[in-house]
């Protein structure tokens, strides 16, 4: 049983499902209920607005009709557990083919496509991390993995055996919601977390995400992360960071990207839209001060950054916070904000 990375086709694929084909043709949102039915129920542009239970920051669906979902992003972390037939994630020009059984993992704020044969069946799991901010190495572990990451029954026993365990546990609980469910719940999802970033770095399991030197620094790389998440708002260059790693700039350059799957400034920027996200829900900043204190030296840069990380501008994202408040007011349920990739 195995935890890898596994990109089965391309781009070429032969798209002959007709199912599979409808998703290319609409991007309307979707209505339904929790349990069989599709589950996107806005896209603005291509962000999808996730809404959960009243003081539930998690979303469990039982999905059993052939629908299709073009390319989207949310904040939430996806799961999905394929239960009966294959099922289908396309990320960029990579597509990950899930057998039936299969688990996969899908990074918050990955920009993806889902599709689904005639018949089958899956559980799809969406769970807000933003609550779990004060969990030690959280953010570094989702850094650790890929986009998609794939858990699948070939390789990796243990692993594979105590993620279907707490996700059936997780299933059980969220159907049943009696009391102190929400407790459980986020106990099972910080455990099964906590083996995901375990095996991640351990060299001896078949991850397929970190290469062997980058194993073997395993360690040095989640303090260099963890520092980086702390100071992202400060003055930071990759000289810097390479002298607290203990790596030569060229060196920590190759495997810091074989760590997190990204650059070092790319990963730096990320963090601090993250970080901008959270003042800009406050109506007293002005998008100005938000970039000064986010660590950007001008608000040009800030504004592409942002654009092109959230797919919209520090505005509109204002905008969007905004009418989410609105409809609270109204009654309506508290939606998820694009609040971090």
């Amino acid at each position: 049983m195995s935890f890898t990375v596994t990109t089965v086709f391309t781009t070429g694929i032969t798209l002959a499902e007709s199912c599979f084909q409808s998703a290319l043709d609409t991007r309307e949102a979707w209505k339904g209920n929790e349990r069989g039915l599709s589950m996107i129920e806005h896209l603005d542009g291509i962000f999808e607005t996730v809404t959960f239970r009243e003081n539930l920051r998690m979303r469990i669906s039982d999905m059993s009709i052939c629908e299709n979902f073009p390319d989207h992003w949310h904040t939430p972390m996806e799961i999905i557990h394929a239960k009966k037939n294959w099922y289908r994630i396309v990320v960029d020009d990579q597509t990950y083919q899930l057998k039936e059984g299969d688990i996969a993992i899908i990074r918050p704020g990955t920009i993806h496509a889902l599709y689904a044969p005639e018949t089958g069946s899956r559980t799809i799991y969406l769970a807000d991390l933003s609550f779990l901010g004060g969990v030690s190495n959280l953010e570094t572990m989702l850094a650790l993995l890929a986009p998609v990451t794939t858990i699948t029954p070939k390789g990796e026993p243990d692993l594979y055996r105590k993620a279907g365990e707490l996700l059936s546990f997780m299933e059980e609980e969220y159907a049943g919601s009696r009391s102190f469910y929400d407790m459980l719940l986020y106990g099972a999802l910080i455990e099964l977390l906590g083996l995901l970033g375990r095996y991640a770095i351990s060299p001896s399991a078949s991850v397929g995400t970190l290469g062997p030197q980058s194993a073997k620094y395993a360690e040095r790389f989640l303090y260099v992360c963890n520092y980086i998440n702390e100071h992202c708002t400060e003055d930071l260059s990759l000289e810097t960071i390479a002298g607290i790693a203990g790596f030569s700039k060229y060196h920590f350059t190759r495997l810091f990207k074989d760590f997190t799957h990204t650059s070092f400034y790319r990963y730096l920027n990320k963090k601090r839209i993250s970080h901008a996200e959270q003042l800009l829900i406050n109506p007293e900043y002005s998008v100005t001060e938000v970039a000064l204190q986010s660590g950007f030296s001008s608000l040009s840069a800030f504004i592409r950054m942002f654009k092109q990380l959230k797919g919209c501008t520090p505005t509109e994202f204002k905008r969007m916070y905004s009418l989410d408040c609105m409809n609270r007011v109204d009654g309506e349920p508290a939606a998820e904000l694009p609040s971090g990739k």
